[in-house]
């Protein structure tokens, strides 16, 4: 079975109200998970970096050797997780080595997809931000 990851963060303001919103649905598109979180002030990569780490703290209690796929329209984000762009920003380094932790011994790949092809992590993380406001 291949699980697919869609994340999403954002904050209005930057920084500023943010949330982030996850769903993960399994190959035949049936959902498996979803997770809208308010995160007070912080700024959208921060935001972007929350919801893959909330993604994948849940693959690591619920998935075993299944391959993973992560979908965000963060290109930042999905480049530095490749490893192709480097993690320059001290507040995001700390959240960087997270996602690795987490994301260690696990068959993942990141892709970074447009931002039409991610709406209902878009829907989640707007619904978190708009619960706060």
């Amino acid at each position: 079975m291949k699980i697919k990851v869609f994340t999403d963060g954002g904050a209005r303001g930057n920084p500023g109200i943010a949330g982030y919103g996850v769903w993960i649905v399994n190959d035949q598109g049936d959902k498996l998970y979803e997770e809208s979180r308010f995160l007070g002030i912080k700024t959208n990569n921060e935001a972007e970096y929350m919801g893959l780490i909330g993604a994948l703290a849940w693959l690591k209690d619920n998935t075993e050797d299944e391959e993973i796929e992560i979908n965000s329209d963060s290109q930042l984000l999905v480049r530095q997780m490749k490893g192709l762009y480097k993690v320059k920003s001290p507040h995001l380094k700390e959240l960087w080595s997270k996602a690795q932790e987490l994301a260690d011994n696990k068959k993942i790949t990141f892709k970074e997809i447009p931002r039409e092809a991610n709406q209902k992590a878009d829907a989640l993380a707007n619904l978190a931000m708009d619960s706060k406001q």
